[in-house]
């Protein structure tokens, strides 16, 4: 690797170290992300109408095949039919990098739901794309894994 080429990766890198230390609009981004969560676990398909794109994408570590926004609106009915309720929903660390319209955020999730009087705990992490769509922060899709 040349000289020049290796201090235009240090600038590229610093750039975007940088643009994950403030991301504008970082409040309502995270709004988002928060209500598309809670929406799913309350079947709230107003709130995940106007959040989910009709062509997002959703990667699950328990899941065969990547799913789209019908699979997220059975899922979401599913969980309700069943009585399940989310309990707690946290985000304990959340990072964030901006690349114009589009937002990645990385974060760790902690939630507990109960279904059928029992509850269950589980956490992860997960890793988001937001657009900015109608002056919306739309979750175009995520990818989760879980730890037991």
């Amino acid at each position: 690797m040349t000289r020049m080429k290796w201090i235009l990766l240090m600038v590229m890198a610093a750039r975007a170290v940088a643009s994950c230390a403030t991301v504008p609009d970082e409040g309502r981004i995270l709004e988002s992300r928060e209500a598309v969560w809670r929406a799913w676990f309350a079947n709230d398909t107003k709130t995940m109408e106007k959040l989910l794109p009709d062509d997002a994408i959703v990667i699950s570590s328990d899941a065969e095949r990547f799913k789209t926004k019908a699979d997220v609106f059975r899922e979401a009915v599913e969980f309700q039919a069943e009585g399940g309720k989310l309990i707690r929903l946290e985000f304990p660390y959340t990072q964030m990098q901006r690349f114009g319209d589009v937002v990645v955020i990385y974060t760790k999730y902690v939630l507990e739901t109960e279904t059928g009087g029992k509850r269950s705990q589980s956490a992860g992490r997960a890793t988001e794309i937001f657009v900015l769509r109608g002056g919306l922060w739309v979750n175009a899709g995520w990818h989760t894994d879980s730890r037991k």
